[in-house]
């Protein structure tokens, strides 16, 4: 029988034993460690990342907060307003 274009069929993975699997498969990084070296990696791991971050200056950071800061003021004004004029509506409305 032929296979198909496109088949998922993989008659080289029933050539390969469980054992042969087993003996390719690479530990890497988390191999034989314990909880508490695995801990350490995850540790290592993330200030090694917190590292390649590149952070705000203070002016940069300064702008980003007042920035933010207006942005909500704005906000609340435009919700103050709406819940002002639906109170207004539902008193005129029910009386």
């Amino acid at each position: 029988m032929t296979d198909a274009v496109g088949s998922i069929d993989m008659p080289d993975a029933e050539d390969e034993t469980p054992e042969s699997k087993k003996k390719n498969r690479k530990g890497g990084k988390r191999g034989k460690k314990g909880p508490l070296g695995r801990l350490g990696l995850f540790y290592r791991q993330i200030v090694a990342e917190l590292r390649k971050v590149v952070w705000p200056t203070r002016n940069q950071l300064t702008t980003y907060t007042t920035v933010v800061i207006i942005f909500v003021v704005i906000m609340i004004g435009i919700v103050l307003a709406l819940d002002f004029g639906f109170q207004e509506a539902v008193k005129y409305v029910f009386g």
